[in-house]
């Protein structure tokens, strides 16, 4: 048998696999992974002020469809349009229209939404920064990734449109899909999924209130349109969406 040759890189590549293995990012990540595939964890996350800014588009489409209503008498801006955002449908139809009796809110609201989620297939909104690569890295490391708003129908699927990519989000749900509040929802889209640990990432107080309400984690998403305290209500915050995978981190490994 020939004898065995001394190999000069053996002693440096056994050093490289020592720090590989004992480097704390390396051992985080090895441990989450692990972890993780012991239990079923979702990331759920709201859209507007979250993933993307759709006011502008929002507005012009809503007005260009009040020109048919002549008791409809009012310009929305996009200042009042971001104060909507996140309140369900009827709420918003209650905000814009107050001077109408509510069925007739409803009946202009309705051909509004409509006439939107058509409007942005052509005029989407701005996807914030990194969206689309986050929740590649998220779902490669192992996340579940879902959608939870308070939206009509068919706008959940005009964001998914924009962002271009397929796959990653699992499963969705709107407030047109049950008509119950964003709370019910997030508990629903749990439970159906069969996610043993949730957290959910928005950017309003009523989404805070709605996770707590459903009992699982938020994450405020501080670049959005909300004003929360997180220090206040002891959440973590991030500044970009890029942000998410390490607050992720330091959450589940805590």
């Amino acid at each position: 048998m020939p004898a065995r040759r001394n190999n000069p890189l053996e002693p440096f590549c056994t050093i490289i696999i020592y720090r590989r293995l004992l480097n704390p990012n390396h051992m985080r990540t090895a441990w989450r992974r692990r972890n993780m595939a012991k239990k079923k964890r979702g990331i759920l996350l709201d859209v507007d002020g979250t993933l993307w800014n759709a006011v502008d588009v929002i507005t012009d489409s809503w007005n260009e469809r009040l020109k048919e209503f002549p008791d409809v008498d009012r310009v929305i801006t996009p200042d009042q349009m971001q104060k909507c955002l996140g309140k369900t449908m009827f709420e918003i139809a209650d905000m814009l229209f107050p001077f109408l009796e509510v069925e007739r809110r409803r009946e202009v609201l309705d051909a509004a939404m409509r006439f939107e989620v058509e409007y942005m297939k052509s005029h989407p909104g701005r996807i914030y920064p990194q969206v689309a690569g986050t929740l590649r890295s998220l779902r490669d490391a192992g996340w579940h990734l879902y959608i939870v708003s308070n939206c009509q129908k068919g706008y959940i699927e005009d964001f998914l449109m924009a962002l271009g990519v397929d796959g990653l989000i699992e499963d969705h749900l709107c407030f047109e899909d049950t008509l119950q509040d964003k709370g019910s929802n997030i508990r629903l889209c749990v439970e159906r999924n069969g996610l043993d640990e949730a957290v959910y990432v928005g950017d309003t107080a009523g989404d805070l209130a709605a996770s707590r309400k459903a009992g699982c984690g938020f994450i405020y998403a501080g670049y959005g349109f909300g004003d929360i305290d997180a220090g206040k209500e002891q959440v973590p915050q991030i500044e970009s969406f890029s942000q998410l995978p390490g607050c992720l981190d330091e959450l589940f490994t805590e």
